[in-house]
């Protein structure tokens, strides 16, 4: 059995071509593929968050209003730019959305990719220390966003409040028992997949890595879904981990599925500078008929290796499209690998 869930960059655009052609159009699209997607039998929802782009900023509105319409759907994020957040606040916000939902917030945090601007996070108010890098910054945050997720006291309360005070120092509230074990590191490297697994979080790995071996994105990912877990193993925590990776899976079924992604039959990896210093490997895409697909997945380590499957979704292309292409992984593809 495996997790499947869906992972949507929530584009909108203006453009004619696009079923997605606002802010509020995302949105309500977000929340209604969600639903369809529960019906049908996905295990969750997820959704990549940028800023300074057409895509979702501030996600907490989101997935409250997904938990808020389902009952069963894991809601998350793939991920969250820990570089622009203030970890209080966000305990805060992440622990209304978590009771809202009963308990499945599903939280995908990291230092995040490349942004639609320089140094975006400056023009939130934050900046690193001296002597750190952003990325540095984005590691420290989530480590106060974890201990602050433990429900531990921490503030001196005021002698003459407004409200009278439970004794001890206070925490924030509302308080999620539970979220703690529901946050995932997005690790692009081996190295921050063992710091993730120390820190007891568990792990999504995407369809971007860095290229560290000049190996197929598979066999990294299975190599670093492999140290992640020996690590998990040293650090001696009590919980199983869980690990998710991402896909671009198609099955092509009809005429439509053929128009749109007939193209991408002959997918491959590719290698590509993210930044200045850091050579990336990216994922191939899966476009098949459903019988050739069960045989690609079965030679695709990562997914192999992988308790959760996150498919990214043409959010463009609209509701009803989306939830075919979920369906039919789930009928023809899924069934034949065991996953159901």
């Amino acid at each position: 059995m495996k997790n499947i869930g869906f992972l949507s960059f929530g584009h909108w655009s203006p453009s004619p071509h696009s079923e997605t052609r606002s802010a509020a159009d995302f949105l309500h699209q977000s929340i209604d593929l969600a639903v369809a997607a529960e019906e049908l039998g996905v295990d969750g929802a997820y959704f990549r968050v940028h800023h300074f782009a057409r895509q979702a900023g501030s996600p907490f509105p989101l997935l409250a209003a997904i938990g808020a319409r389902t009952s069963k759907i894991e809601i998350g994020t793939g991920v969250i730019d820990m570089r622009y957040e203030n970890p209080l606040y966000m305990v805060e916000d992440a622990g209304a959305a978590d009771l809202i939902s009963r308990g499945r917030l599903q939280l995908g945090v990291s230092r995040g990719s490349p942004e639609q601007v320089i140094d975006g996070w400056r023009y939130f108010g934050y900046a690193p220390a001296e002597g750190e890098t952003d990325a540095d910054m984005a590691r420290d945050r989530v480590e106060v966003f974890l201990k602050l997720l433990e429900g531990e006291g921490f503030a001196k309360p005021n002698p003459r409040p407004m409200f009278a005070n439970p004794p001890g120092l206070l925490r924030l509230e509302p308080h999620s028992e539970g979220l703690r074990d529901r946050i995932w590191w997005g690790s692009g490297s081996n190295a921050t997949a063992v710091w993730a697994a120390k820190l007891g979080m568990n792990l999504q790995s995407s369809t971007l890595k860095d290229d560290e071996t000049g190996e197929p994105l598979h066999v990294q990912q299975r190599k670093q879904i492999e140290a992640y877990r020996e690590a998990w193993k040293e650090a001696g925590h009590e919980r199983e981990p869980r690990v998710s990776v991402s896909r671009s899976v198609f099955a092509l079924t009809n005429d439509l599925d053929r128009a749109y992604f007939g193209g991408d039959r002959n997918s491959r990896d590719q290698i590509g500078m993210i930044d200045e210093n850091t050579r990336a490997i990216f994922g191939r895409s899966y476009a098949a008929e459903p019988d050739e697909l069960v045989r690609e997945l079965k030679e695709d380590e990562a997914v192999q290796a992988a308790d959760t499957l996150l498919l990214t979704v043409p959010n463009q292309l609209g509701v009803d499209y989306n939830a075919h292409v979920l369906e039919s992984i789930l009928t023809h593809v899924a069934p034949e690998l065991g996953w159901r």
